[in-house]
């Protein structure tokens, strides 16, 4: 008897992914393609909408060669949130879109979280008490400022991807719930919220349904299915968030575990059977993935890209990148705990958690002659884990205990970095055997979808299987905690620093 097949497709700040398993979990092939971010100066971060399409085709038409298209049964999407584009009222994009880590909206950030009325802060206490630069909410408000919206619709990444699919507009209630100030057990949007922050009648703009993760969506078009070698009719279920799927794909849906997506940023995602209410946090979130469980998150904006930066300006001419890690790996190991007195601060696109600041930038501190490009790769990795370290602090401080971290995403590859940071943070990391999480969380979704498993929470644990675990040494553990305090401290003394010279009073003016 022939298995079905399920395709889950994740789109990343960098690159799209697909994957193709068998309804019991197992990769049966996958393949990526690439595309830019145009990031500029003055905040802006954009993307092309068909970029991410012709992505798409190029993953498809590379992983058709080893799969029968014919098998594929069921398919979903994750994707980055929230990356927004304005379209025309036929779904065509007009201009770029804006990524999620964008930050021209943060004024408008400012004016949301200023308010004071009852209904924004009973709202807001549903999403850490405040809304984020990155969000729908922002992002719509800066649209509605600076476009005239008659006609035009907004949206995310999500929702156009499953339109060119299906040719249905809807919402996921994992990206509504997380991102813009829906709250099911108060009703669902909330009109006086959206009229008090500047947004009254948003919602005629946006997708008008919103479906639950595993919720179907519609079924391949004629003209997708052509473009991607797929199926007409093939059933789409809803997905969500990438990194809140990935939770799905580590098989981190059950308290206590804490998911740790690791990328571009990192997301920390942690399921508690109540609302816990800590404005250090994002959330408390409304069962955006599973019934009657609430999430919340804590997150680090700059991780992977800070790496990125760092592999750019100093081997930006080598094509090797496999080299260059080995490289990497062997070097640092020479290095102690402490990158020999050099720190470096993790917030270089501003902060998440728990400090919720656009305004906050990247440091190095303690930098000498005697340092070179590996004590700086070696602080950069131990700055990232000290950023988690902190994350996990926070949900101490809400008597929520954290006894493992499940990891997935490109940077649990790294070897030393995944024990660094189990080192910094005393806490064992398990990876699962596909570290894909996002594409796998999808693929899991649409395997409930079709009806395979009767909650989202058995089809995780029975499609996910773990690889290694790291674990903590603890007289490494203890020349961190002393290093972890100077790096609170430090936070705390160059922030405000970093927003004079953000907003600008500090420049000169150029030469002409």
């Amino acid at each position: 008897m022939l298995t079905d097949y399920v395709l889950g497709i994740d789109l990343g700040t960098q690159s799209l992914k697909v994957g193709v398993y068998s309804t019991d979990g197992k990769c049966l092939g996958r393949a990526s393609a690439s595309y830019p971010t145009y990031n500029r100066n003055d905040g802006y971060s954009e993307q092309d909408p068909n970029d991410w399409w012709s992505a798409l085709q190029t993953s498809m038409q590379s992983v058709s060669q080893s799969i029968d298209m014919e098998r594929i049964k069921g398919i979903t999407f994750c994707a980055t949130s929230s990356t927004v584009l304005l379209t025309d009222e036929w779904m065509q994009p007009i201009g770029l879109a804006q990524c999620w880590m964008d930050q021209r909206s943060i004024s408008e950030e400012d004016e949301i979280n200023r308010n004071e009325h009852v209904a924004v802060k009973e709202r807001l206490r549903y999403s850490g008490e405040k809304t984020s630069i990155e969000w729908m909410l922002t992002k719509s408000l800066w649209l509605k400022k600076n476009h005239n919206l008659s006609g035009k619709r907004i949206m995310e990444q999500i929702d156009w991807m499953n339109y060119r699919l299906t040719g249905e507009l809807v919402a996921s209630k994992c990206n509504a719930t997380c991102k813009w100030g829906y709250v099911e057990q108060l009703g669902g949007f909330s009109d006086p919220f959206f009229k008090e922050i500047g947004l009254e009648g948003i919602t005629t703009h946006w997708p008008s349904k919103v479906l639950r993760v595993g919720d179907l969506v519609g079924y391949v078009s004629q003209d997708a299915a052509r473009s991607l070698g797929l199926k007409t009719g093939i059933p789409v279920f809803q997905g969500g968030i990438d990194a809140h799927i990935g939770m799905i794909g580590a098989g981190a849906l059950e308290p206590g575990n804490l998911n740790m997506m690791t990328g571009t940023s990192f997301v920390h995602l942690m399921h508690h059977k109540r609302p816990i209410f800590n404005d250090a946090l994002w959330g408390p979130y409304d069962s955006p993935l599973v019934e009657e469980h609430w999430l919340l998150e804590g997150g680090q904006l700059s991780c992977g890209s800070i790496i990125s930066w760092f592999l750019n300006e100093f081997y930006g001419q080598c094509e090797d990148k496999a080299a260059v890690y080995r490289e990497l790996e062997n070097e640092i190991q020479k290095i102690g705990p402490g990158s020999e007195g050099l720190l470096v601060l993790d917030s270089w696109k501003g902060h998440r958690t728990p400090f919720k600041t656009p305004y906050a930038t990247g440091a190095f501190v303690g930098m000498t002659l005697s340092h070179n490009k590996y004590h700086i790769y070696r602080a950069i990795l131990e700055a990232i884990a000290f950023g988690t370290r902190n994350v996990i602090r926070t949900f101490k401080q809400s008597s929520i205990p954290v006894k493992r971290i499940i990891a997935g995403g490109g940077g649990t590859n790294n070897d030393s970095w995944m024990q660094i940071i189990s080192d910094v943070t005393g806490v064992p990391i398990s990876i699962p055997k596909d570290v894909e999480t996002g594409s796998k969380g999808a693929a899991i979704v649409a395997s409930f979808g079709l009806g395979n498993y009767p909650c989202l929470i058995e089809a995780s644990s029975s499609m996910v299987e773990m690889q290694k675990t790291y674990t903590p040494n603890k007289e490494v553990q203890a020349k961190y905690d002393a290093l972890f305090d100077i790096y609170l401290e430090l936070n705390q003394t160059l922030f405000p620093i970093m927003e004079t010279l953000k907003k600008g009073v500090a420049y000169s003016e150029s030469y002409s």
